[in-house]
């Protein structure tokens, strides 16, 4: 049998389009030779549609975009897709995430997902009721262990913990099958690859049963998904598997032989392409701009976000700006012309003293002569934030942000400065992951895209005289290693410092300054997430709150207190 997976790039609540794209691949599987194709999770809504499951009307259209699909593709072609799907029981919430297959014009098996993830970025408690044990699919000859996303994700017996008490992998085996089936929309972060194929090379040795695995690609405001879909044989080995990063379709014949797949692509590369495609997919798929800008600093931030800008839309879409203070070097201002030279994009020079001046009159008065400190250096930033979002209303150019998250977890940001923004493409990428960024950049073109200067000159924001980012940051060698502890282990001082080595001082005064500067990223743009924790959606932490490290020690000692008051009560 030739069994055809379609990871497809839907758009949010694009039924039209979507169910046009499907119907597409399902004739093209078809003249191929498929007789079952299957697409990813969610498909005819895209994923995720958060609050529009809300929306009675568009719960009613799905169901009817799902009846036209089934008239649509061919008749005695099988076809396995998602969609959200009524709850008919008074008991419950009103939805069931779902896999349909359909055959000759209507919907011949519902299969419903049991396991609703509801951590980081996943909230899908918030609309669907959790399904009930599921049978195995019996379609063709075949018996389908047919399930959804999550479901597969609680199978390792060697994990610390688990989040369900029911493993429906294993309930789906005792059935008896012939094959897996696991349709997905799961969101890329780094090292994902690996992590999925050490789940289902398991689920495959333990079962002794073929696995195909279909998942989304493309990007939805935050979420990047990179496809990966694949086929495993029944050993665990990887017979195929789709590109990254790209819709594709892959036919397996399910009586040919296959030499063994070998996954090639770095961890650079997949962080590349994934925010290439995370600044395409919300260009396009948005509809509202003409062109993205860009503040051009002769920085290294700004640098690789137009090069990436540049890869996603073309240079004739990208827009850069130089914004020189009094303060800016000419080697920054060169760096910005050469980099826009390099990348052939359109470039202005708009100095910001003028404003800058303006302001410093304007506030003279009430200032009266208090001496220059932070007030000042912000001013600059903001009038570069306004400067790019008068460009940005007049000519409906998209104003990408260029922070990182190194910066973003201080606080080492301007508030409607250089936070402003339609889209922060650097906000889930370390400091020195975008020094990796730019190198690979370079690499990949064999020429220097971005100026070896950029590379080489101390990170500055040129706010006053001589500054440098190590005037208020440890280096970014030692600071990422903390944030990373911190942000994506959820490790505590003490945690960090043993594993570290790191002054602890130190790790509990950066600790401290990311938990302070939680109102700051509340009021950043939507940031591409690429790690398994990023600030936004995926890290939700109260802005108004008295809990900080010291907290954790005045109740250690509070409670060592009372256990001595007790026992001298006892005594």
């Amino acid at each position: 049998m030739k069994i055809a997976l379609v990871q497809l790039n839907p758009i949010v609540g694009d039924l039209q389009g979507n169910r046009r794209k499907i119907v597409d691949y399902a004739h093209q599987a078809y003249r191929q030779g498929a007789e079952l194709v299957i697409f990813p999770e969610m498909c005819v809504a895209g994923y995720p549609p958060q609050d529009l499951l809300d929306m009675p009307a568009f719960i009613e259209a799905i169901a009817h975009t799902v009846e036209t699909i089934a008239l649509e593709v061919p008749p005695d072609l099988g076809v396995i897709l998602g969609a959200p799907i009524r709850n008919e029981n008074p008991v419950g919430k009103r939805l069931f995430n779902a896999a349909l297959l359909l055959e000759g014009g209507r919907v011949v098996a519902r299969v419903t997902k049991r396991l609703l993830p509801t951590y980081d970025v996943f909230d899908e408690y918030r609309y669907f009721e959790p399904g009930p044990p599921q049978p195995v699919v019996h379609w063709r000859g075949l018996r389908i262990g047919l399930h959804i996303c999550e479901d597969m994700w609680n199978n390792e017996d060697w994990a610390p913990y688990h989040l369900y008490d029911e493993n429906p992998i294993d309930e789906l085996a005792t059935q008896g099958l012939d094959l897996f089936v696991n349709i997905s929309a799961s969101p890329f972060s780094l090292g994902k690859h690996d992590e999925r194929s050490r789940i289902i090379e398991g689920i495959c040795r333990e079962h002794s049963v073929p696995f195909v695995y279909v998942n989304q690609v493309g990007a939805n405001t935050e979420l990047i998904f990179d496809g990966d879909s694949r086929v495993h044989a029944p050993d665990g080995s990887i017979l195929l598997c789709a590109p990254s990063f790209q819709e594709a379709l892959l036919l397996w014949d399910t009586d040919a032989s296959y030499a063994p797949y070998v996954h090639q692509r770095t961890d650079i590369e997949d962080l590349h392409d994934a925010l290439v495609l995370g600044i395409r997919d919300y260009f396009y798929k948005t509809g509202a701009f003409e062109k993205v800008v860009l503040g051009l600093s002769g920085g290294i931030d700004s640098a690789v976000t137009c090069a990436l800008a540049v890869a996603a839309l073309g240079p004739e879409r990208v827009v850069g700006v130089a914004m020189p203070s009094k303060y800016s070097s000419p080697e920054s201002v060169e760096d910005a012309r050469q980099l826009a030279e390099n990348l052939g994009i359109t470039f202005h020079v708009i100095p910001i003293m003028p404003a800058v001046e303006a302001f410093r009159e304007m506030l003279a008065p009430v200032f009266d002569d208090l001496p220059e400190d932070v007030t000042e250096e912000n001013i600059q930033a903001r009038a570069r934030g306004v400067t790019l979002m008068a460009l940005s209303n007049k000519f409906r150019y998209l104003l990408l942000s260029t922070g990182n998250k190194s910066e973003m977890a201080v606080g080492y940001v301007t508030l409607y400065g250089d936070t402003n923004g339609g889209l922060a493409v650097l906000a889930d990428v370390y400091k020195t992951q975008v020094y990796r960024l730019a190198r690979y950049i370079n690499a990949r073109a064999g020429r220097y895209v971005i100026p070896e200067r950029i590379l080489t000159k101390p990170p500055s924001a040129e706010l006053r005289p001589g500054q440098k980012d190590t005037d208020t940051l440890p280096p970014y060698e030692v600071l990422d290693v903390i944030l990373q502890h911190y942000i994506e282990h959820r490790e505590e001082v003490d945690e960090i410092v043993a594993a570290t080595g790191f002054d602890r001082a130190l790790v509990a005064d950066i600790l401290g300054r990311v938990d302070r500067n939680e109102y700051k990223r509340r009021q950043t743009p939507p940031g591409l997430r690429v790690t398994g924790k990023a600030f936004g959606i995926g890290r939700r932490l109260p802005i108004v709150m008295r809990w900080n490290r010291t907290v954790l020690e005045e109740v250690r000692r509070n409670h060592t207190a009372a256990l001595q008051t007790q026992s001298e009560r006892s005594a």
